[in-house]
């Protein structure tokens, strides 16, 4: 029993179980079984304090990063050690680089997305969206909703911390005076944010692993469009009634995005519609789809510094005399792309790695496989799969999905389709739950607070088992 209570600690504090990629799984048909080892309770130690470690680190300043990286470097040692010790490394080898693989196609994918957000950034197309929604002239009902389903629709191809945040700016610019009504917008961003990424491989990480791993086609995904919609409809539905009815005094201001700005954002469709394409008709990782993306925005980007003379005059520089540098700072653009890749959140993208490759190699030593008993042999899927999807209330939603495929459960696609809509929305649940109602936290310095969000928890619940019973309904043919 003390050994099954610290893997349930694990699962729930740190479910990144699920970065063991099946082809590690495979990389060797009968691994040794390492669960009673010490190299086993060796590494589920070390994930276990490197996860402590990571929750505090505004307290201690450490970078989540740091420790997660050293206790999967210490856990894959381990492990290799043993097997060489047994006559044979290789089996060990193999599956660190099965892993290895999977997080490189997760880091190039995410990686090319980002650079194109950064360019678009830096080109004020953010900026003049949201200036352009405060300048609407709504009331704070209106707003709550055209900030809502923006940003449903939005997070469906732009990553769900920055589509929170667009709409979080402007949700503060608008209701400063009025912190219920940001409050509750807020609220109301972050279930429309988790329900929208929910529906779409390019919204978020859990659904973007699910379609790495071929266990759901990109064009089923869209299948959960109705129930996501559900999920942000139900909450919002009920809170619209508690939003001030006034019109909030704002100031009208405008911006103009720079050049080449909605040649950008079409780049970025087109790198999109490569990634699905190669992924869907030449079967190759969506992250080869991508990269040839980012070529594109490479040389876009090279063809607006030879002409950049066309609208903007040479910068003068801070020394008489000393010429430009060709891809630094011109007027007030920044052609450069390895600079805007250079602004990743890399701490997150390493913690990942960490994540990744350490919690693979607990699904190698066998842990894994036990967990998938309990869970899947004790319950049915259906219960199963919403009992993770509430349990993502307090873990983040991607590392569990990577705990649910590394388990391998035997269920139908019905059932593959309903752990991605649990794990996308059951964030919602409590402000920590996801990374935009984190983000929103530090945003509206106050106004949006945990306890404000935990207040409308049942509401939300809600419209978690609404959107559930309107999968049953709606894809009843996948069970």
């Amino acid at each position: 029993m003390f050994k099954y209570g610290i893997i349930g600690c694990v699962l729930l504090l740190f479910p990144i179980l699920g970065l063991a990629d099946g082809a590690a799984a495979s990389a060797v048909a009968k691994p040794l079984d390492l669960t009673h080892h010490w190299v086993g309770y060796f590494s589920l130690a070390m994930m276990l304090l490197a996860y402590i470690a990571a929750m505090l680190e505004e307290a201690t300043e450490l970078r989540k990063s740091k420790p997660m990286l050293l206790a999967s470097a210490l856990i894959w040692f381990a492990i290799v050690y043993i097997y060489r010790g047994n006559g044979n490394p290789e089996p060990a080898v193999n599956a660190f680089t099965s892993n290895l693989l999977a997080y490189v196609e997760l880091l190039l994918f995410i990686m090319v997305s980002m650079t194109y957000l950064n360019a678009m950034e830096d080109m004020k197309v953010f900026t003049a969206l949201r200036i352009w929604l405060v300048s609407l002239n709504m009331n704070y009902r209106q707003l709550f909703w055209i900030t809502g389903i923006l940003v449903f629709l939005i997070s469906s191809v732009v990553n769900g911390l920055t589509s929170a945040l667009l709409m979080g700016a402007v949700v503060v610019a608008v209701g400063k005076n009025n912190a219920r009504f940001v409050s509750l917008a807020c609220i109301n961003i972050v279930v429309a944010t988790n329900a929208g990424g929910a529906f779409s491989p390019l919204g978020g990480i859990s659904t973007l692993f699910v379609w790495q791993r071929g266990m759901v086609e990109f064009t089923e995904f869209f299948t959960l469009f109705l129930p996501c919609l559900v999920n942000f409809l139900v909450p919002a539905a009920i809170m619209h009634f508690a939003i001030p009815k006034e019109k909030p005094a704002v100031e009208a201001k405008k911006i103009a995005m720079q050049r080449g700005a909605k040649r950008v954002i079409f780049l970025f469709g087109v790198t999109v519609v490569l990634a699905v394409g190669v992924d869907m008709y030449l079967h190759m990782p969506a992250a080869a789809g991508m990269m040839a993306g980012l070529s594109l925005l490479q040389f876009f980007s090279f063809y607006l510094q030879k002409t950049s003379d066309r609208d903007n005059p040479p910068a003068s520089t801070a020394y008489p005399g000393e010429p430009n540098i060709p891809g630094e700072i011109i007027g007030s653009i920044k052609y450069d792309i390895f600079e805007k890749v250079g602004r990743l959140e890399w701490d997150t993208l390493l913690f990942f790695y960490g994540a990744m490759m350490g919690i693979g190699g607990l699904g190698y030593i066998g842990y894994l496989d036990e967990i998938s008993q309990l869970l899947y042999g004790q319950h049915s899927p259906t219960t199963a799969n919403i009992l993770i999807g509430l349990s993502s209330a307090f873990v983040d939603n991607g590392t569990l999905m990577f705990a649910v495929l590394s388990m391998h459960p035997d269920i139908p696609q019905g059932q593959w389709l309903l752990v991605t809509l649990t794990l996308g929305v059951g964030g919602s649940l409590l402000a920590i739950g996801s990374a935009p109602g984190i983000g929103l936290l530090g945003q509206t310095k106050g106004q949006y607070t945990f306890s404000s969000h935990m207040r409308w928890c049942p509401v939300i619940l809600l419209g978690y088992f609404a959107s559930i019973g309107v999968h049953f309904l709606v894809n009843a043919r996948y069970f």
